[in-house]
């Protein structure tokens, strides 16, 4: 037989993956790099690295002058941080109580048959060739839901592909694609457009007292993106991903046949459960207001899968008594073994690099680097836009690395001629496209579970690896439209123009 030989890309992210997946195993890695955390920390501090810089606070929202310098956690104050956060650190990580609670409706609609015979719906009714756009369609509006599609989407999207014949990892990699390498891009305002436009308000008001950055400064290019990103991903997952993933021999099997009466039937009950939840949401909407979808949306979520969940088995016959929901819940759980030792390594070196100010002082000084390079025009937001992706590796929170880097760059750009919501839009490109391939990422740890359950060897390469074409993609992909927006003079935002003119 005649051997195939492999394209470029392909050797290329072969090496990467061999390389990631020789490290040792990813609970052992994060171990291995809080240790060298640690190390780096009390050189840092021994050296004196600090920098001087003007941030924003982002409790008062206001400007200051700020002195951060690297924290040592090899000194006696580190020392006490490492014992006496370790609980902390584990039991507080964010991920992990979104994760644990949201499974728990999951679990029931998934174990008493619905979610199953939904697939099959879906697999009867989407045209093959729609199935990958939809997915990272479907990814990038879970945005507006705030963290809610990492935790649902990528495990869905691996059965519903499963479903199709096709490789399972290519529909999780696709989902998680969209809902995280297309952070920015959607249809509507979502939570993270005030949060930053606040910031870009304050930081915009150095050189215009008056200035400020509504939240819909950059929705006709966030809705322009979506299109964007939906396309690009696809053709990366349908001509890079998986292709290099070939064909699925995994044990997970998804039997596929039509659905029955009695499962159409179920589907309807399920569906009325659904109608009469939503329709008591409502008046508890009115009641409690934002905080409702915002600190409430995981309950939401819960009961959104758990109640038309126990609705389908019921119905169908897998339900018959509370004994069984509870050997749904158990056997649910005993699915994140893996992920909770996991999430407990993790949890430590992200806590202690933030401790350290590690990320912090690295983001001010790539600021610093950038703006000494005297470089103008479409190569200055190039620049912008490769530092921030850059940086993103290191420092994760959207917000917080914006709290840092608007008051450097927005006065830089509105100098040469850029709007706030110009600069605001270029960090978001920089601030998505890498998220895939972060290990500081918080829910990068879950992905690697999720991963696992198809391909029992995966580890950080093999993520890294499927999820690095998607991002590279998207950063050149994303600013190359950004250069051409910029030329045709078509607003980013509602009455929201490119060029900056002062005075207006």
């Amino acid at each position: 037989m005649k051997k195939v030989k492999k394209s470029f890309v392909d050797r290329f992210l072969n090496i990467i993956e061999k390389g990631g997946n020789a490290l040792p195993h990813p609970g052992t890695l994060f171990a291995i790099l809080s240790v060298i955390v640690i190390i780096i920390s009390g050189i840092g501090y021994a050296l004196g690295w600090s920098v001087d810089f003007v941030g924003i606070n982002r409790k008062t929202m206001k400007l200051e002058e700020m002195v951060i310098s690297t924290k040592s956690l090899v000194s006696k104050e580190g020392i006490n941080y490492i014992f006496t956060s370790l609980v902390g650190n584990f039991t507080g990580f964010a991920p992990l109580g979104t994760v644990l609670v949201a499974i728990i409706g999951i679990g029931i609609a998934e174990k008493s048959g619905m979610i199953g015979v939904l697939l099959k719906k879906v697999a009867l009714s989407t045209p093959k060739n729609l199935v990958t756009v939809m997915v990272i369609f479907l990814g990038i509006m879970s945005n507006v839901a705030s963290d809610a599609g990492y935790v649902i989407l990528p495990p869905l999207a691996a059965l519903i592909f499963l479903s199709f014949g096709r490789h399972p990892i290519a529909g999780l990699a696709a989902a998680f694609a969209g809902v995280s390498g297309g952070f920015s891009a959607n249809l509507l305002i979502g939570t993270i457009d005030p949060l930053l436009g606040g910031i870009s308000t304050e930081a915009a008001r150095i050189l215009s007292p008056v200035y400020e950055v509504l939240p819909t400064a950059n929705w006709f290019f966030m809705i322009a993106s979506t299109f964007l990103i939906a396309g690009l991903g696809t053709l990366v997952n349908n001509k890079i991903v998986e292709p290099r993933l070939g064909k699925y021999n995994g044990t997970e099997k998804l039997e596929f046949h039509d659905v029955t009466v009695e499962e159409k039937k179920a589907l309807r009950v399920s569906g009325v459960a659904a109608v009469i939840m939503m329709i008591l949401f409502i008046p508890l909407y009115y009641v409690l207001g934002k905080n409702f979808l915002g600190a409430g949306l995981v309950p939401i979520i819960v009961l959104f899968f758990a109640i038309p969940g126990l609705a389908f088995g019921k119905s169908i016959g897998t339900i018959k008594n509370d004994t069984d929901v509870m050997d749904m819940l158990t056997k649910t759980f005993s699915g994140m073994a893996g992920y909770i030792v996991l999430v407990f390594f993790a949890a430590q070196f992200i806590a202690y690099f933030n401790y350290t100010n590690l990320g912090t002082i690295l983001a001010v000084k790539g600021a610093d680097f950038l703006q000494t390079t005297g470089i103008t025009g479409i190569p200055l937001v190039i620049g912008f836009i490769l530092i921030v992706g850059f940086l993103n590796l290191f420092m994760g929170s959207a917000s917080a690395k914006w709290a840092i880097l608007a008051p450097v760059f927005i006065p830089m750009l509105m100098r040469v001629g850029y709007t706030p919501e110009f600069t605001q839009l270029a960090y978001r490109i920089g601030d998505s496209a890498t998220n895939i391939i972060s290990p500081l990422m918080t829910y990068f740890a879950m992905i690697i579970v999720f991963m696992q359950k198809y391909d029992k060897k995966a580890s950080l390469g093999t993520l890294v690896s499927t999820m690095l074409p998607y991002s590279i993609t998207f950063l050149v992909g994303w600013s190359i439209f950004l250069a051409i927006w910029m030329n045709t003079g078509i607003p980013i935002g509602p009455g929201v123009m490119i060029n900056y003119i002062p005075g207006i």
